[in-house]
């Protein structure tokens, strides 16, 4: 859900920390916020990490034709778990594509 919030709020004319805060503010208020200890996103460009990120301290407006990532997490490392569901995004006059289209419902996985 954090993921999806934050691809809602990827538009042109809203600012990266925007992005940041709407996938950061549902990770808190699910009592999880202390764990969420990075930043929601970095910018994609010929390099995968390009300069400027999605964090709460990057006031840039999105523009149309921007690409980044939206990459939330939440890491218990006392337990040696963490999640992080991560998608590219494309953004558009109408918002946003994302990149992938892989499904985002629950697997388990056994070792």
């Amino acid at each position: 859900e954090a993921n999806l919030r934050g691809i809602a709020a990827a538009k042109a004319g809203n600012k990266m920390s925007d992005v940041d805060k709407a996938a950061r503010s549902y990770i808190e208020e699910k009592g999880y916020g202390k764990y969420f200890t990075h930043r929601t996103g970095h910018s994609i460009g010929l390099e995968c990490h390009e300069a400027g990120d999605v964090s709460s301290v990057n006031d840039s407006i999105i523009e149309v034709g921007q690409i980044f990532s939206v990459e939330p997490g939440i890491y218990l490392l006392d337990e040696g778990i963490g999640v992080r569901i991560e998608d590219l995004v494309l953004i558009t006059e109408d918002g946003c594509e994302v990149s992938n289209k892989v499904s985002k419902d629950l697997k388990i996985v056994q070792a």
